[in-house]
Parts: structure tokens; sequence; C-alpha cells
């Protein structure tokens, strides 16, 4: 049984909708955010305090662009990834981790800066000037959805979590205003995904997070 450490729509809801996209069986702990902090004993489990935290047997994983294609390959039969002869494969790789370090990485730093840090510290300029950072990058993404539907190939793949999380989280920063229309089209379509609506529903009785 997989087992998946979660905390509601953190970078974990990631390998959550690649669970219920690929129908696997799996385990959920929910957790509260920050849980380095708030649920001191994950520690056993992650000495790093961080979400995700993916148990398959030996295999621990805790890298959540990473466990979407492990998901994929290892138990779904490749049906969220690209493989290495098609044309999309690049395509498929780069969008994987433009989710995670080009579009998720400047929101962390909006969500430190505004909301998690202790009200002292807190850095209206900073958050201000990461939240323009995530914005401008969205123009490449925006180019990409002006010709296709998806982010890679001609369906729905793991890329697609990978980015439309990044949408999540800046939904929840309040930045959704500011997509660019065709980013808009996009993000209503990822929601509108009968496994996005799973994992939401999957998530739903953990505590608030972000």
């Amino acid at each position: 049984m997989i087992t998946l450490y979660h905390c509601r729509d953190a970078r974990s809801f990631r390998p959550l909708w690649a669970l219920e996209e690929l129908g696997l069986p799996y385990e959920l702990k929910l957790l509260p955010f920050p849980p380095r902090f708030l649920a001191r004993e994950f520690l056993a489990e992650n000495p790093l305090g961080t979400i995700p935290l993916l148990v398959d047997g030996d295999t621990r994983m805790t890298e959540s662009a990473a466990m979407i294609e492990y998901l994929s390959m290892r138990h779904g039969g490749g049906r969220l990834s690209v493989l290495p002869d098609d044309a999309a494969y690049g395509a498929y790789l780069n969008g994987l981790h433009f989710g995670e370090a080009t579009l998720t990485f400047p929101q962390t730093l909006v969500l430190r800066y505004s909301r998690l840090e202790p009200e002292e510290r807190r850095n209206p300029q900073v958050a201000q000037d990461y939240a323009r950072w995530f914005l401008a990058r969205l123009k490449g993404l925006d180019q990409i959805l002006q010709v296709r539907d998806h982010a890679a190939g001609s369906g729905f793949t793991g890329a697609d979590i990978s980015i439309a999380y990044a949408l999540l989280l800046a939904t929840s920063l309040g930045l959704a205003a500011d997509f660019p229309p065709a980013v808009s089209a996009y993000w209503a379509r990822m929601q509108a995904r009968p496994g996005f609506q799973r994992a939401v529903a999957a998530q739903a009785e953990g505590p608030a997070s972000l």
C-alpha cells in the first residue's frame, strides 16, 4: 500500500492528484501545515519535516514532481508520462520541472513573507516582488497554451499536474485574477477533471493549510 503524508493544498497535492488520476489504492495521512512545527512526530518519518512524503515499500520520496513520474511509470503503466521516443518528451520533462522550479518556488516566498512568518518578520515588499516574479513566469506557459490544450504532447500528463498545482497555490494566494486568459482557461479545465475533484474531496477532512 502506498502511503502519502499530505497537507491540504500543499505540494503533496501533486502526488495525491496523480494517485487519483491513476486509480491507485493509497493511504492518506493528513497533517497540519507546517508539520515540522505542528506535528513534531512527523519528524520521525521525515527528518526534513517537509511535505510530501511518499512511502511505497522500501521507497521513500520527498519531491512532489518526481512522485508524479514515479507513480506513473512504476504503478500506472506510464499513463501520465511521455516516453523518450515521443517528440514531446522534452516538453514533458520541462513542464514537469517548470511547475516546481519556475512557478512554485517564487510563491513559497510570497507565502512565507505574507502569512507564515510572525507578524514582526513579515515583509510585504518581498511578497509583492515574488508575486510579480511568478506572474511574469506565466508568459512562457501562456504561449504554450495559446496553441495547445495541455503542457506537453496531445493530452493530459503529469506535467499538467505539476503546473496546475502551481496555479492552485497561486489561487490560494490571491493571484488568479492576474492569470493571462489562456492560463485561466487551462486552470478551469484542470479543475474540471474528475481526478482533480476526487483529490480535493480526499483532502477535505484535513486541517486547513495554506
